[in-house]
């Protein structure tokens, strides 16, 4: 049983960051504690000691992939002046198709597909918890009356839809000025109808 996370020692932390970097460079579907281990200078039985078995380590490197999604989210919510939709959107795109986070958002797709097909495993609940968290994000980037209207949970949830498949495509193809075209094109309909003309 590896030891309470509540206040992990600073070995943990520095390995789970290392691991954190592999992860992000190998991905977590194929991954084997010994070549990890030898590549963050650490030995399997260490990482079990302070992970307690690979299904420890994996949900570990879950928690740490949300903290940085999280962490991004968390900028855009301004509860007090509310940017809306259509702006959260742009923003959220802006870094979703950035070259620098690729490699996280690949660790990401990975991590919600697994959660879904292996709903039991380590990967267990974070499909569901990365929508939550989406979601609470973009409700706080609504004004009031639209956040709270009959029509404002749909508004974000297509939002939300139109962001994560133009991710998904882009991913697929790295063609990023068709996917940035279609995504601003749909922003605009959804959010501006009467703008977006032609």
């Amino acid at each position: 049983m590896p030891p309470s996370t509540a206040n992990p020692s600073a070995r943990r932390t520095e390995l789970l960051e290392a691991a954190y970097q592999y992860a992000l460079v190998h991905g977590l579907g194929g991954l084997s504690l010994r070549p990890l281990a030898e590549a963050i200078g650490s030995s399997t039985r260490v990482l079990m000691f302070l992970f307690g078995n690979k299904d420890g380590l994996v949900r570990a490197l879950l928690e740490r992939a949300r903290a940085d999604e999280v962490a991004l989210l968390g900028k855009l919510g301004r509860p007090e002046k509310p940017m809306g939709l259509a702006a959260a959107a742009r923003e959220l795109w802006a870094w979703l198709a950035a070259d620098e986070h690729r490699p996280l958002l690949r660790l990401w797709v990975e991590a919600y597909a697994r959660s879904l097909v292996e709903p039991e495993g380590p990967w267990a609940g974070f499909a569901q918890s990365t929508v939550e968290d989406w979601l609470k994000v973009l409700a706080g980037c609504q004004p009031g009356a639209e956040r709270d209207g009959e029509d404002g949970a749909v508004r974000r949830t297509l939002t939300l839809a139109v962001l994560r498949g133009a991710l998904l495509d882009l991913l697929a193809t790295g063609d990023e000025t068709r996917a940035t075209s279609a995504v601003h094109h749909q922003l605009t309909l959804m959010h501006d109808p009467a703008s977006a003309g032609t």
